[in-house]
């Protein structure tokens, strides 16, 4: 599924359907399939739409949901939904919602990104500090004393480290953070082989070119592991990543969406009737 601001698309290997044609358009910001196969869309302006596979369900701040500003989408291992607004967070259960604010000791409540780890904890990146909520507190994180701020993308890998896209990469252990990359992220995802891969800025500062990239699972636990930049340009920003069943990685950019097969990048938007 890809989320864009004309719509949800579903690829069939041959042509793109938009799933939302009926609901008119909307500012979509991520989708997300949950165990049941029904789907869950955001939009950054008219909340969140529920869709499974026959009609669509709608769910604002009248139903409960604490922002219709909605940036990300996730599904815990017990099953609940969790929507990162940009006016906080909220928790669906399949009947109710609940929300945390401030007043529950929310740090920030610009939220882009939300996941949980093995242990249960939620792992939650805002456009302020980052931090960690337990089910009763929440906890920012700090490295050396140091808030992590600015966060998009938080990812937990197979062997249970969490990394991150601060002023950087970084990975946690469980202990120690460690800097991997100088490189800007905004999105990251581990490949079925361990290989970690990152959209974002390739300049430290923010500015210029983006960056489609990848470090070798082999030397990831190096002092500065192997990476290499698959695709770069200033054209159109490189934003969210997914792995396809085929090993195929897809990006979502600024200016279209583009498949990577191993050795190849397709530009969808250049064939016809792909836009």
């Amino acid at each position: 599924m890809i989320a864009s601001w004309q719509g949800i698309f579903r690829y069939d290997g041959k042509s793109f359907t938009n799933l939302t044609s009926k609901i008119g358009p909307h500012r979509f910001w991520d989708v997300l399939e949950d165990r049941r196969g029904n789907l869950w869309i955001a939009s950054n302006t008219s909340g969140v739409y529920y869709y499974d596979g026959k009609s669509f369900q709608h769910f604002t701040t009248n139903e409960g949901l604490v922002d219709n500003r909605v940036m990300s989408i996730h599904e815990d291992k017990a099953g609940i939904i969790w929507f990162g607004t940009m006016g906080s967070l909220s928790r669906y259960d399949g009947k109710s919602f609940r929300n945390f604010t401030s007043k529950e000791g929310l740090p920030n409540s610009n939220i882009f990104t939300v996941m949980d780890d093995k242990t249960g904890k939620l792992w939650i990146g805002t456009s302020g500090k980052a931090f960690v909520y337990d089910g009763k507190a929440f906890t920012t994180l700090t490295n050396k004393g140091k808030a992590f701020n600015n966060v998009w993308s938080i990812i937990e890998d197979k062997k249970g480290n969490i990394w991150l896209g601060a002023d950087g990469l970084w990975r946690y252990d469980g202990t120690t953070f460690t800097k991997v990359s100088q490189r800007g992220v905004y999105a990251i995802i581990e490949d079925k082989k361990g290989n970690i891969w990152t959209t974002g800025v390739v300049n430290p500062n923010g500015l210029g070119v983006w960056a489609l990239s990848r470090y070798d699972v082999k030397t990831l636990n190096n002092k500065k592991p192997a990476v290499t930049e698959i695709s770069s340009g200033e054209a159109g920003a490189f934003l969210a990543i997914r792995e396809a069943n085929d090993g195929s990685i897809w990006i979502g950019a600024s200016d279209g969406v583009y498949r990577y097969d191993g050795k190849t990048i397709m530009d969808f938007k250049s064939k016809d009737g792909q836009q």
